[in-house]
């Protein structure tokens, strides 16, 4: 039988019972057609699973009572932060939807010099919050219990001067195949530019933040193929795709 997995923001706790939002009870009753007493699977983005029925399912509230935990999902081997251009309408929440499935913990969206897409004031808190369900969802679908962590949506000028430690920058003019690099240490931030990509100036500045640019083989990828191709290499070389 399908496991039903669902984001809970509150705390779980076995024996308790939680509020589900009126999202979760839309797609609970309305997409699923669950009833009262049905079993689902709730986690709360701490990286626990627990066992949970419905004591009620309304269209727009659902009560769950949290049963025994199920277990907890391991730490990546490789802490993976995707800096990226935002870029347009469904491109975007592509990228994130898949990035999430391919286990970053941290995604920060990006204003560069190049980026077609203006969000300010109210349009820009609805995206992020647009953002923060499409990683819910790709949480629920993908069987992961540990919500990554989505930033606030930056200049890159301004993310640079922040910017601690070392990274990669796709760059497909780049020298250096990504298979040539020698493992990270643990963690590891990838850049990706918007559509037409970074630009020279923005290129340079990254360089001079220890963002070391690095080619994926000889074709120019589009904004949301590139960081898809390079989470998957990344995971593969030094990522949990062994696991």
């Amino acid at each position: 039988m399908r496991e039903h997995r669902i984001y809970c923001s509150q705390p779980l706790h076995r024996g308790e019972q939680v509020l589900l939002d009126e999202g979760a009870a839309r797609h609970l009753t309305q997409v699923l057609r669950l009833k009262s007493g049905a079993e689902i699977v709730l986690f709360d983005g701490s990286g626990h699973d627990y066992a949970a029925s419905l004591l009620s399912a309304g269209r727009r509230e659902c009560v769950a009572k949290v049963g025994e935990c199920l277990g907890e999902e391991a730490l990546p081997p490789l802490h993976l932060h995707l800096a990226i251009g935002i870029s347009r309408g469904e491109r975007m929440d592509f990228s994130i939807q898949k990035a999430v499935e391919l286990g970053v913990s941290e995604i920060t969206p990006l204003f560069s010099a190049r980026s077609m897409v203006q969000l300010k004031g109210e349009r820009l808190y609805n995206r992020l919050e647009h953002w923060r369900g499409v990683i819910r969802h790709a949480c629920e679908q993908s069987g992961r219990s540990r919500l990554p962590q989505l930033h606030a949506a930056v200049e890159l000028p301004r993310w640079l001067d922040d910017f601690q430690g070392d990274g990669l920058m796709l760059d497909h003019r780049a020298d250096t195949p990504l298979v040539d690099l020698p493992p990270p240490q643990g963690a590891l931030t990838l850049l990706v530019g918007p559509e037409g990509g970074l630009s020279p100036e923005e290129r340079e500045l990254a360089q001079q933040h220890r963002l070391r640019g690095v080619r994926m083989g000889p074709r120019v990828l589009r904004t949301e193929t590139a960081p898809l191709a390079a989470l998957a290499v990344i995971q593969a070389l030094w990522g949990d795709f062994h696991d």
